[in-house]
């Protein structure tokens, strides 16, 4: 059966696309290829600080909307969808890029992980998926995907990867969970799973390069992906070419994952 397809095939969906702290973030990737691909792109960026290197992005991508999102804020996550509704009055493609933990929490081993540092990584990194994906839901009526992103620190382990390893597994399952409680609305969801890239969180990981450069070593197609690969993933799962596809666990990383 032959399925109709714009030209090009995000021509006019609405992509709302959080996590992007400056132009070396997976989630400018990911919004550079909607754009190229001409979806319309809402961005959001964490505080003040932040503001100065995403505002120029949000500009070279004509974003309609642009506002602070820091998830830890009581209402700034509704105010965000509530001018989303607005504005635009749907919307087609959720992509969650943020993950954070304390760094004392993040640089010791898993066994020393305080609670309240545990806690905080996951409500940061993987509750505050659900929490967009509860507000992101009505406003795709028409079928939608979400995405959020993961490492392969969530099914292996990875040295130094530490508490972000049980972090991101949770993230992956609630992808699954999501994407069985929402595909009857024709909303599909994956987690992408990135190999290792210089971006500003990567920075926080003990031994990053030794990591990054263990991994091209490692690639059987013997490059190192970027922002580009990942967002050019994310744009075709998000195409009616991926209609039949969710839940899944989608690698963008040369191939690293299938190595011993």
């Amino acid at each position: 059966m032959s399925i109709e397809v714009p030209r090009p095939p995000l021509k006019g969906k609405k992509a709302l696309v959080v996590g992007i702290a400056n132009e070396h973030s997976i989630a400018y990737g990911c919004a550079k290829a909607f754009r190229e691909l001409e979806a319309e792109v809402a961005i959001s960026y964490l505080n003040e600080k932040s503001k100065q290197y995403v505002e120029p992005l949000a500009a070279a991508l004509q974003a309609p909307i642009f506002m602070p999102l820091d998830v830890t804020q009581p209402d700034q996550l509704e105010a965000l969808f509530e001018e989303i509704k607005q504005k635009w009055g749907r919307l087609d493609i959720l992509v969650h890029s943020i993950a954070f933990a304390p760094k004392a929490d993040l640089q010791g081993g898993l066994i020393d992980c305080s609670a309240a540092g545990f806690a905080k990584a996951m409500d940061i990194s993987c509750h505050s998926f659900i929490r967009m994906a509860r507000l992101a839901a009505p406003l795709m009526d028409q079928g939608g995907a979400m995405f959020a992103m993961s490492y392969h620190g969530a099914n292996a382990v990875v040295p130094n990867y530490n508490v972000m390893g049980p972090v991101k597994a949770a993230l992956e399952s609630s992808c699954r969970y999501l994407a069985y409680e929402l595909g009857q609305k024709g909303i599909r969801v994956h987690a992408l799973s990135p190999g290792p890239l210089k971006t500003r969180a990567a920075s926080g990981v003990k031994d990053f390069d030794l990591l990054l450069n263990d991994a091209v070593q490692r690639a059987p197609i013997g490059e190192q992906v970027d922002i580009m690969d990942v967002g050019f993933t994310c744009a075709y799962l998000a195409t009616p070419y991926a209609r039949r596809l969710t839940g899944s666990t989608v690698y963008v990383d040369g191939g690293v994952n299938i190595m011993a």
